[in-house]
C-alpha cells in the first residue's frame, strides 16, 4: 500500500505501529458502509449505476496493474464508501492477498473468495487477468442480483467456474442491454489470453457512454436477490450457533474446561496466541493462517478474540458436530410453534433479530430457495439439505476459502476433473 500512489478510490494507508504482540495498521476511516448495502438501501438499481460502479472498480485495477500489483480478492465486501453522503467516494480495501508481479509472471497459489475466483486460479496458473474476472462477477451480480457460477457444493462451484456457462435467459436479463451482456461475456471469458483487458473495458461503449445508458430500474428482484444472498449466509451462521447451544451438557462442560485452560490471562477471551498455543496443547498444531481462519469463521463481533460461546461454536466446526440429533435440536429452536416445519413468520423472526427492517420479499425468496417441495414451509429434511449445501457461511472467511480450495484443487486434479493448461 505504500508502493501504490494516492488514489481517490483506494483506501489510504496512514501508518504502521508495532509492539511486542502485534503490528497495527492505521487506515483511512470509511463510514459509508459496503457497496451492496448501499445498493439495497437506494430502492432501485439501473444499468447506468452499474456502469459507474464498474468503471470505478476498473480504475482501481488499472492503477494497481500499472504499478505491478494484483489485488486478487476483488469482491463487493471489499469496497466501502468513505461516508454516508450520496456523492461519497467508493474505496477498495483489504490488500491482504495482493501481490507484486512483473509482466508475464505466473502464480500458482490459490487465494481469493470462491464466487469471484477465476478458473485459471483453480488451475494454478494465473496472472493479473484474474482481477478482470472478479470485476466481471461483480458486474454480473450488479445487473441480476446473484453470482454467475453457483452450485450446491464447493466442488460444484469450482466445476461451474471451470465450465464458465453464463445464463442470460432468466429475469432480469431480457431487460438488460446487449452492450452490457457483451461486456459481461468478455470479462468472464474462461480463457485469460482472450479475456478483455482493463483498458479495453474502460474503452467499451457501455462504459464510455454510461451517462447516456439505461436509467430504468432493473426491478426490486435484483436488490432482493442481493439481500437474500447476504441473509442466507446469516441464517446458516445462526443455525451453527444454535447447534452449539444445544450440545449435551457433558460436551459443553468439556469444551468450557478446554476454553478456561487456554485462557492463560483469565480475562474471559482467547487471543490469537492463546488459541494457537491451546490448540497445540490439545494436539492440533496449526499454521498461523489456519488459526486466523478459525477465528475469522466464528468471531461474530469482529474484535479479534474469541469468547466462550464463539470458542464452542469453533469447536463444533472443528469436530464436525452436525449429527441428526444436534440438527434436530437446532431445527426445533427455529420451529417455534412445533408444527414440524419452519414457516414464514418463524424464518422472519430468526433473520430479523439483528435487523428489524428485513424485507419480507427477501424472506420469501429464501424460503422458496430452501423449500424444495414448494409447499411454502421448510421441513427438517430441507433444513438438513440447506446446511449441507454450499457451506457459504464458511466462505466469508478468505482464509477458509484458501484452505478449502487448495484441498479442492488437488482433488480435482487427482481425479482429472480439471486439466492443467500451460
Amino acid at each position: 500500500m505504500r508502493h501504490l500512489p494516492k488514489h481517490p478510490n483506494i483506501v489510504s494507508f496512514r501508518e504502521a505501529y508495532e509492539d511486542k504482540d502485534a503490528v497495527y495498521l492505521v487506515m483511512e476511516l470509511c463510514q459509508g458502509g459496503e457497496l451492496f448495502d448501499r445498493i439495497v438501501a437506494k430502492g432501485h438499481y439501473t444499468e447506468r449505476a452499474a456502469a459507474n460502479v464498474t468503471k470505478t472498480i476498473l480504475e482501481v485495477c488499472k492503477v494497481c496493474h500499472e504499478h505491478g500489483v494484483i489485488h486478487r480478492d476483488l469482491k463487493p465486501e471489499n469496497f466501502l464508501f468513505a461516508d454516508a453522503s450520496e456523492s461519497s467516494q467508493l474505496k477498495a480495501i483489504d490488500f491482504g492477498l495482493s501481490t507484486f508481479y512483473t509482466p508475464g509472471q505466473r502464480f500458482n497459489e490459490i487465494v481469493g473468495s470462491p464466487y469471484y475466483m477465476a478458473p485459471e486460479v483453480l488451475r494454478r496458473n494465473y496472472g493479473n487477468e484474474v482481477d478482470i474476472w472478479s470485476t466481471g462477477v461483480i458486474l454480473y451480480i450488479l445487473l441480476c442480483g446473484v453470482p454467475p457460477f453457483w452450485a450446491e457444493t464447493e466442488e460444484g462451484i469450482a466445476q461451474a467456474i471451470i465450465r464458465g456457462h453464463l445464463d442470460f435467459t432468466r429475469d432480469p436479463w431480457p431487460k438488460v442491454s446487449d452492450e452490457a451482456k457483451h461486456l459481461v461475456k468478455r470479462m468472464l471469458d474462461p480463457n485469460p489470453q482472450t479475456r478483455i483487458t482493463v483498458q479495453e473495458v474502460l474503452d467499451h461503449s457501455w462504459i464510455l457512454h454510461r451517462e447516456h445508458g439505461r436509467n430504468v430500474s432493473l426491478g426490486d428482484q435484483v436488490r432482493n436477490r442481493i439481500k437474500q444472498f447476504s441473509l442466507m449466509n446469516r441464517f446458516k451462521k445462526k443455525v451453527l450457533r444454535v447447534v452449539a447451544d444445544n450440545l449435551p451438557d457433558e460436551q459443553l462442560d468439556s469444551m468450557t474446561k478446554m476454553f478456561h485452560m487456554m485462557d492463560k490471562d483469565k480475562n474471559g477471551d482467547l487471543s490469537f496466541e492463546e488459541l494457537k498455543d491451546g490448540l497445540a496443547l490439545f494436539g492440533h498444531t496449526l499454521p498461523d493462517l489456519d488459526v486466523k481462519m478459525l477465528m475469522d469463521a466464528v468471531n461474530v463481533d469482529g474484535n479479534g478474540t474469541l469468547n466462550r460461546e464463539e470458542f464452542i461454536t469453533m469447536s463444533v466446526f472443528l469436530r464436525r458436530i452436525g449429527s441428526e440429533e444436534t440438527l434436530t435440536d437446532a431445527f426445533r429452536d427455529f420451529d417455534k410453534n412445533q408444527t414440524g416445519f419452519i414457516e414464514f413468520d418463524e424464518l422472519k423472526e430468526a433473520l430479523s433479530a439483528d435487523d428489524e427492517h428485513t424485507d419480507e420479499q427477501v424472506i420469501t425468496d429464501i424460503l422458496n430457495d430452501v423449500d424444495l417441495d414448494k409447499d411454502g414451509r421448510i421441513s427438517f429434511d430441507e433444513f438438513k439439505a440447506m446446511m449441507k449445501s454450499g457451506a457459504d457461511w464458511k466462505m466469508s472467511s478468505r482464509q477458509y476459502s484458501r484452505a478449502m480450495l487448495n484441498a479442492l484443487s488437488f482433488r480435482l486434479f487427482k481425479d482429472k476433473s480439471v486439466k492443467v493448461t500451460n
